[in-house]
């Protein structure tokens, strides 16, 4: 899959979030919503090729945003910020990683945002696995501009369509995934 095409890197991770990380029954999301199917991404980015292909295809994804800078939310962000940053390298436009904090460390600086520092003139991508009503996304939002920073976009893996676009167009951001959740019930 290294050299395979951005399309067939692509068709491989939905077959992988559909066969490992995609369930029906009864869900609580971390919304407080109730689903009837979740799409649990960690267990495919946290694996060696959903690392690499998530890695590939968010940093082909947000190519046209010029990103100086991609990071997110811990949790859901974490193996995508590593995996990111490494395909950027390869790639020859390396960008700064960052994850966010859900809280100010207690010691230390007391940071929200962990990373190489961050400035204005940086080009900003946040990321994450799945959006819902875009709480992560907004809480990341929020830490960045305490830092006087503001992300030029948002990208994901899987967006539920629940409202986080919206969200985020209302503060100015746009919202770009790879994969609806529509689309893991056409089969």
């Amino acid at each position: 899959m290294i050299h395979a095409s951005i399309a067939d890197c692509k068709d491989r991770l939905f077959v992988i979030l559909r066969d490992q990380a995609f369930f029906r029954g009864d869900f609580t999301l971390s919304s407080g919503k109730k689903s009837n199917y979740y799409l649990d991404a960690r267990l495919v980015t946290l694996s060696a090729e959903g690392a690499f292909l998530c890695g590939r295809l968010i940093h082909d994804l947000v190519k046209d945003q010029r990103p100086t800078a991609i990071g997110g939310p811990t949790l859901g962000a974490d193996p995508m910020v590593g995996a990111v940053g490494a395909v950027s390298f390869i790639d020859g436009r390396p960008v700064k990683t960052f994850i966010i904090r859900k809280e100010p460390k207690g010691h230390g600086k007391g940071r929200m945002v962990e990373g190489p520092g961050l400035t204005e003139a940086d080009r900003i991508v946040l990321i994450d696995d799945v959006a819902t009503t875009g709480k992560a996304f907004i809480h990341s939002l929020d830490a960045l501009a305490a830092d006087g920073l503001k992300p030029v976009a948002c990208a994901c893996v899987i967006d539920r369509q629940d409202g986080a676009r919206e969200v985020l167009a209302a503060r100015g951001v746009a919202l770009y995934s790879l994969f609806t959740a529509r689309e893991f019930f056409k089969d």
